[in-house]
């Protein structure tokens, strides 16, 4: 087994086979990292890169998600341990009033498949806890994900809550949901539009230079 097995179980949606495969390369010697960079992050960019030409579909790329889960499993703590730092850091919540999450978990997927760290605030989260978890966790990006018109509104709520706890210039906010448009992102002053799961790490990547 070698490096292109990895890729292929994490490409093809296949967890067992992607976790047996990671111990099987580990124990010949493979670095976490190697395997993190040479494997999983480049099976999960060409998941979401198929998904956003309409060749993979959602039940495709959360097979995938799973198998990149399933090797994370054992890669994470490994790579916690040789101190290998993440691209970046994202908090990522469903705003408040909205109770849709299987987007916003996708999302979260695909992140951790770029090498993100992931704070899920889960659902109906309100401007304040997006406001406390960037205090506490400081991280690069805020996710905001709405699937109701209804709850746009709770977008530029929390835009100005960030603001006025002086804490907006730290972060960059990216919005996205069936009703958001890249319009919509730019008037309220988001830093950038996501229309997929599938390009979500593509902007995220973007807004941090590393395209």
């Amino acid at each position: 087994m070698d490096i292109n097995t990895i890729y292929e179980a994490v490409f093809d949606g296949n967890a067992k086979a992607a976790a047996a495969a990671v111990e099987a390369v580990l124990a010949a010697g493979e670095t976490p990292e190697t395997i993190l960079n040479d494997a999983c992050i480049p099976a999960m960019a060409e998941v979401g890169a198929e998904f956003e030409e309409g060749e993979k579909f959602v039940p495709e790329m959360l097979i995938s998600a799973r198998a990149m889960a399933a090797a994370m499993t054992i890669l994470r703590p490994l790579l916690v341990q040789a101190g290998v730092k993440t691209v970046g850091k994202v908090v990522l919540g469903t705003v408040h009033g909205d109770l849709h999450d299987i987007g916003k978990n996708l999302v979260g997927m695909m992140l951790e498949g770029a090498g993100f760290e992931v704070i899920d605030l889960g659902t109906d989260v309100p401007p304040q806890k997006f406001v406390d978890a960037v205090k506490q966790h400081q991280p690069d990006i805020v996710g905001m994900s709405a699937l109701l018109t209804t709850t746009t509104k709770s977008m530029p709520a929390t835009l100005n809550a960030l603001a006025e706890a002086g804490v907006r210039d730290q972060v960059k906010v990216i919005i996205g949901g069936a009703p958001i448009t890249d319009d919509f992102a730019q008037k309220i002053g988001a830093d950038g539009f996501a229309a997929d799961a599938g390009s979500a790490a593509r902007v995220a990547n973007a807004l941090m230079g590393l395209n």
